[in-house]
């Protein structure tokens, strides 16, 4: 038996629940996983209130991530006792996730996990962490040097925004802040950020090309605020964009793209080849800095993460959300 957050739906209920399940109720899969530590995203959000229709089908253990050890593999990349890591793959969505005890998994999705973290730093880093890291790689591959220019973090008090924030102060990239909680300027300012700015500068609908102000950005919120960042960034310079906090909707113009040659890159976290995940890890494994990891994370237990969901959404929640599985 085990505990989990499950998700069902019915013709007219749509309710998750913390309930304990036996080990027949797991899915198909190669690997099965003893959970340390799991997270709760925005997505895991939207899944656990039904906000939005993340769960593609029911019942349904929400948790994109999860840390934890093999109790079981038929995988040969994998054996009883390895430490392994897991971010996407539609866990939570298509497939049982990490919010429960125990999960039944596919091989090929997991990860060794990082030498130098543990479990509980892992998922304190979790998705939004290692989407942060896949955005800075995909502007480094563009070419982004500290040298270039400010980059703009939007969504910043979040979790990738924080993550975003601390990787490139940490590299000496000077870094512009667009959040909508100015009281947590000082915090933004600890992690990082040279200045802050107030996200009603990019919210709104905004002008086709506009005066260049960042080199580059990493954005997480998508609608009006990317078209904006687009419209406000440097000759050759680039945008990641990861998030539709904002919507998924992008009212741009083409005019950023080739009137400045600006790039327009998509950064997706839930399939990234094997190699390119390891190479994130082992990246956040020494540029993540421990202190800013212990302010960005809250620590909750899995009976906490329901109500947690509800805050999560309606912007109540700063930085990162750790579970602890086992309380």
């Amino acid at each position: 038996m085990f505990n989990a957050i499950l998700v069902e739906k019915d013709d007219s209920n749509y309710h998750a629940r913390l309930t304990e399940l036996e080990d027949s109720r797991l899915p198909e899969g190669d690997a099965t996983v003893r959970v340390a530590y799991s997270t709760l995203n925005f997505k895991d959000a939207l899944a656990i209130t039904g906000q939005s229709p993340v769960v593609r089908q029911f019942p349904m253990v929400p948790g994109i991530d999860l840390a934890g050890t093999v109790e079981h593999s038929a995988h040969p990349a994998f054996k009883a006792g390895d430490r392994v890591l897991l971010n996407g793959w539609g866990v939570g969505e298509q497939h049982w996730g990490g919010l429960a005890q125990k999960t039944r998994l596919k091989g090929e999705w997991l990860i060794p996990h990082p030498e130098g973290l543990d479990e509980r730093q892992s998922m304190a880093i979790g998705t939004a962490g290692y989407t942060a890291m896949l955005c800075l790689m995909a502007l480094e591959r563009h070419g982004l040097t500290p040298e270039a220019g400010p980059v703009l973090v939007t969504g910043a008090s979040g979790g990738v925004g924080s993550f975003s924030i601390s990787l490139l102060a940490g590299l000496g990239y000077r870094v512009i802040a667009s959040t909508g909680k100015l009281d947590e300027t000082d915090y933004l300012k600890h992690l990082g950020a040279e200045t802050v700015i107030d996200r009603a500068e990019l919210s709104a609908p905004g002008r086709a090309l506009g005066k260049e102000r960042w080199a580059a950005a990493i954005d997480s919120v998508g609608s009006h605020t990317l078209a904006n960042a687009c419209a406000a960034t440097h000759a050759e310079g680039a945008v990641a964009a990861c998030g539709l906090a904002q919507g998924m909707d992008l009212p741009a113009s083409v005019a950023p793209f080739i009137l400045r040659g600006v790039s327009l890159l998509g950064v997706n976290s839930v399939t990234q080849p094997y190699a390119r995940r390891v190479e994130a890890w082992a990246r956040l494994v020494h540029e993540v800095s421990k202190e800013h990891l212990a302010l960005i994370t809250r620590e909750i237990g899995l009976k906490d993460a329901i109500d947690a969901a509800s805050q999560l959404l309606q912007g109540q929640v700063r930085g990162r959300l750790v579970v602890d599985v086992n309380r």
